[in-house]
């Protein structure tokens, strides 16, 4: 079982920078794919970011490609997500989750393992 904790979400104005952790216990990252979405109410959750760091296989939803960073410390069992130049639509409840897949894939269905979330809300 992979247990993930997401911490750093918070309120920020719009065009801050926010960085949001996701740490694992007993672990590292370095057999799991590694993805961010959000949530906001009523709608979908949506894919932010996934990267593997043995393949080095990224991607990025279009939202948020040169703004936001997935990357990951040098221990591999936390990953975090840069998010710079912050708007009023990144408000949402962000979730890291874990793939036993060496593709980084941006379908929810494919991630095993989930975080409680962290709430990020940009003011504009």
């Amino acid at each position: 079982q992979v247990q993930l904790v997401e911490s750093g979400g918070g309120l920020v104005q719009a065009g801050d920078s926010l960085r949001l952790s996701c740490t694992t216990s007993g672990r590292t990252f370095d057999n799991y794919s590694v993805g961010w979405f959000r949530q906001t109410p009523g709608k979908e959750r949506e894919f932010v970011a996934a990267k593997n760091w043995s393949t080095k296989r990224t991607v990025y939803s279009d939202s948020v490609k040169g703004r936001f960073t997935i990357s990951r410390d040098s221990a591999g069992n936390t990953v975090y997500l840069g998010m710079t130049s912050l708007k009023s639509e990144d408000t949402a409840v962000y979730y890291c989750a874990a793939a036993s897949s060496f593709i980084p894939t941006m379908n929810s269905d494919d991630f095993n393992y989930w975080g409680q979330g962290t709430q990020v809300t940009v003011s504009s």
